[in-house]
């Protein structure tokens, strides 16, 4: 084997990469805006295992006897002056592999990465529940910490982090920033949601609602006071409604309907699309309650909200296929991304 792990991190990023992959039968691997780089000679199955425990001597000599045991970890590590690292382990075909997220120290500037005012705004908010959702990898806990940085900024309270693992560090400014991570500093996201209602917070970040109860004990927090701020592996407002709806017993849908309609304040989807330019650049749908909406969330009428954002005239309101197409106008991206990545391909095929 010809690779050193650090030195291997440190190209992937100079190289402004966003994943590293270390798989048996291929060489060590990272992706710069979708497009795989293979780096050095062809890993075997001693290699792979050999350069991920110099990753848990890395992370503070953190102990494999759960991966080895369980086949699969995730965890958070920091190498000074160059980045920190979101790491997940697994076995495949009986061999150890990961995939490890590079993760800047200093929070990129929202305008930088193309998030919209309107998304900020939402940061005044100091009560409700506001959800990110998006397939993997395309910036949900990015845009959830430019988020909490701005409420961090502009006011004083107390904001817990639930994050499994921890990816951005927020340093204390206006408020006090406590971020714990799952299985290291609490059991799991349940426990650790409802130990927050007694820490005096302010503001909840839940990395992911993953469960009926989970989602439940958000939802009663957001109810009490708290603003809480999670994601979904959704795309669009009304997927992510139906979603949380459908997760519950058919006896409990209704009041779980009624429940979502008063404490939702907004959904920000978003997906990453290539640029013209080679880099991925953001679109973004976003629904922002209204009492119409609320009104379809309670009557059971969620597929009526896509053709209401669809139609908004306001500024605050952005259907995914009108945000591709302004992308589209300011030249940031092709006729064939938009509809690639469009919901109503006809619809689109009109405007373009």
């Amino acid at each position: 084997m010809n690779i050193d792990i650090t030195s291997f991190l440190k190209s992937a990023v100079e190289a402004e990469a966003s994943d590293v992959f270390i798989v048996a039968g291929l060489p060590a691997t990272y992706k710069v805006n979708g497009i795989l780089h293979r780096i050095g000679d062809r890993l075997m199955p001693a290699d792979t295992e050999q350069l991920i425990r110099e990753i848990y001597q890395m992370a503070g000599s953190r102990p494999m006897e759960h991966f080895i045991h369980t086949g699969d970890d995730d965890f958070s590590f920091a190498v000074p002056g160059l980045s920190r690292f979101r790491v997940s382990t697994y076995k495949q075909r009986g061999s150890l592999a990961a995939v490890i997220r590079i993760i800047a120290f200093d929070l990129p500037k929202p305008e930088d990465l193309g998030i919209p005012p309107i998304v900020l705004s939402l940061a005044s908010a100091t009560k409700g529940l506001i959800l990110v959702t998006g397939p993997a990898g395309n910036g949900k806990s990015t845009t959830l910490a430019c988020l909490v940085d701005r409420i961090n900024s502009t006011r004083a309270g107390h904001i817990i982090t639930l994050e499994d693992p921890i990816e951005f560090l927020h340093r204390h400014k206006e408020s006090i920033v406590s971020q714990r991570e799952i299985s290291t500093d609490s059991e799991d996201y349940l426990k650790a949601l409802r130990a927050s209602l007694r820490q005096s917070p302010d503001v909840i970040l839940l990395g992911e609602m993953r469960d009926y109860e989970t989602i439940q004990t958000a939802m009663t927090a957001a109810e009490t006071g708290h603003l809480v701020l999670s994601s979904l592996h959704t795309i669009g407002a009304a997927n992510t409604i139906s979603r949380i709806i459908d997760v519950f017993e058919p006896s409990q849908q209704r009041q779980i309907s009624i429940q979502l309609s008063m404490v939702l304040r907004a959904v920000i989807s978003q997906q990453l699309v290539p640029a013209i330019d080679g880099s991925l650049v953001p679109a973004f749908e976003i629904m922002i309650m209204t009492p119409a909406i609320s009104n379809m969330i309670r009557d059971n009428k969620t597929h009526q909200i896509e053709g209401v954002i669809y139609t908004s005239a306001k500024d605050d309101m952005i259907s995914m296929d009108n945000s591709l197409l302004r992308l589209y106008k300011e030249r940031k991206i092709t006729a064939e991304t938009a509809l690639q990545y469009c919901t109503n391909a006809e619809m689109m095929r009109k405007k373009l």
